[in-house]
């Protein structure tokens, strides 16, 4: 998962069939990890890793890629801080 458009962190779900609930708490921590952070529906892109591509010469961090849904999240930094692991 990434915030579609601005800079920011990279979310994995190691999961094939993540639950609803999943997907949007990864969206929600992506877009709180982002230039975003403090803004309102903020979109976020997701897609599987296997579509997700590393141009040659690209930037630290920087990537491309397909196949992509698009969710739409609202960041709440107590429910991030409600999901990091204690």
């Amino acid at each position: 998962m990434h915030v579609k458009d601005l800079p920011g962190s990279h979310v994995i779900v190691k999961s094939l069939e993540p639950t609803d609930a999943t997907l949007m708490e990864a969206a929600m921590i992506a877009a709180h990890f982002s230039k975003a952070s403090l803004s309102a529906q903020v979109p976020v892109d997701y897609t599987l890793i296997k579509h997700v591509h590393k141009p040659s010469g690209a930037k630290p961090g920087y990537v491309i890629y397909d196949h992509q849904t698009t969710l739409f999240v609202t960041p709440e930094k107590a429910a991030v801080e409600a999901l990091e692991v204690k």
